[in-house]
């Protein structure tokens, strides 16, 4: 398969996790294929796993053989969205795989940040066989396995070399600090040491604000709820339900799917759900929107690539189904019982998408908290997550006159959200 085809300058919108400039992707997709078309490696013990897997279980090698037939062959489908040659079979999904382990983004793959397997998986993850074999709890075991591996990468002082002065590809280089010519003065670093102190792409990647940058709106005033995430509006929803069809097109939340049947679901049910999503280069920790103590904390293990069909062919994968995925997707849930008399229970839900599977919670149940405390974090990528309150919270948001959608703009982390309403 020949790798020699010019790139596609076209921009389109993609929630700020995939490059609005296919050039972008383009260059990072033909490196990623140019390698595994050089390579000889064998591959790697958990991908070599995936392999044997998909061709030793009738259902698994049917269903990643269908999600590849399933793709069009019109003129459309013959290259990816990033303009390049789509990919056909399992094998090369595999091994183009094999290669991203041992990758970490450089500067200029910025756009990629939060979803360098979804660019293999585009169009098959909108098949029939995608949705199914992508809803297969065995297979997505293996993607966790495969995604548990490449984290250890990133947390290693090998995957720190693309934190170089590189003037292109380099995280502190000529074009990185154009980008971002407030880093050294937000973030906690020390320019003086090699990769500004940190010791990993992931260490980089979960980098702290320093003091003072995100201050804490009103923290002596518990009607003022504050933004747990550096993050962009996506939904708000009132009056909403226990269950619903959240697999159609309008993707309602479905709070029992949503919670994995916790017996707390049903202090919401008729309440309030608001739900932002993380830019790939956001600050990616989480912080207590209000005061109170932690009741309790979940780890639920979920789905990975899996994304609605009623959406149709979604070229950044589960962008426009991040209501979809509250009820399916790895997650994180906290409880916490506010200290305001008007909110009582409320949730904060992070939500972990494709490669962003990991949600680190930080915070025990029985701890009390401050509003602006630090909850927890996800490693590796953009992501979503949800407020929860319930019926009996008279609750206004402040979204800086914005329509929630996929083209809003980031409140940031720590900032006034919502005020509580006294009646």
């Amino acid at each position: 398969m020949t790798t020699d085809i010019k790139p596609c300058n076209k921009t389109y919108t993609v929630g700020k996790w995939m490059p609005a400039d296919r050039q972008t992707l383009h260059g990072w997709m033909l490196k990623i294929m140019r390698k595994a078309e050089a390579s000889s490696e064998p591959l790697l013990p958990v991908v070599d796993a995936f392999k044997t897997f998909i061709e030793t279980d009738p259902r698994a090698w049917m269903l990643f053989t269908q999600m590849f037939d399933e793709v069009s062959e019109d003129e459309a489908h013959q290259l990816s969205p990033a303009g390049l040659p789509q990919v056909r079979d399992y094998q090369h999904m595999l091994a183009l795989i094999n290669v991203i382990m041992t990758h970490a983004p450089e500067f200029d793959e910025t756009g990629l940040v939060g979803f360098p397997f979804n660019a293999i998986l585009n169009w098959s993850m909108a098949t029939q066989g995608g949705w199914s074999g992508f809803l297969d709890e065995r297979i997505n075991q293996h993607i966790k396995a495969i995604l548990n591996e490449w984290a250890v990468f990133l947390r290693s002082k090998e995957s720190a070399a693309v934190l170089s002065d590189d003037p292109r590809s380099g995280w502190f280089g000529e074009d990185a600090r154009r980008a971002m010519p407030t880093f050294v003065d937000d973030f906690i670093c020390e320019p003086s040491l090699p990769h500004h102190g940190f010791t990993s792409w992931d260490d980089f990647f979960t980098r702290r604000f320093r003091e003072g940058v995100r201050p804490i709106a009103a923290p002596e005033n518990d009607d003022v709820v504050v933004n747990a995430c550096e993050s962009a509006p996506y939904r708000l929803a009132k009056e909403v339900k226990l269950k619903d069809k959240f697999w159609i097109k309008s993707q309602p939340y479905a709070l029992q799917f949503m919670m994995n049947n916790d017996p707390l679901a049903s202090h919401f049910v008729g309440g309030t759900i608001y739900q932002a999503f993380l830019s790939a280069l956001s600050y990616h920790r989480w912080h207590a929107p209000v005061s109170g103590r932690v009741v309790k904390t979940r780890i639920i293990d979920g789905t990975y690539y899996s994304e609605t069909l009623s959406e149709g062919e979604d070229t950044a994968g589960p962008n426009a189904s991040q209501g979809y995925i509250t009820e399916l997707a790895s997650r994180a849930l906290i409880f916490i019982e506010a200290d305001h008399p008007g909110i009582g229970l409320m949730c904060f839900m992070a939500v972990g998408m494709a490669e962003v599977s990991t949600c680190e919670v930080t915070v025990y149940e029985g701890q009390t908290i401050r509003k602006g405390d630090q909850l927890g974090m996800f490693h590796f990528g953009g992501s979503t997550h949800c407020l929860f309150f319930g019926p009996q919270v008279d609750i206004e948001f402040d979204l800086r006159g914005q329509t929630p959608g996929l083209d809003s703009s980031s409140i940031p982390v720590n900032s006034a959200l919502a005020r509580i309403i006294s009646r």
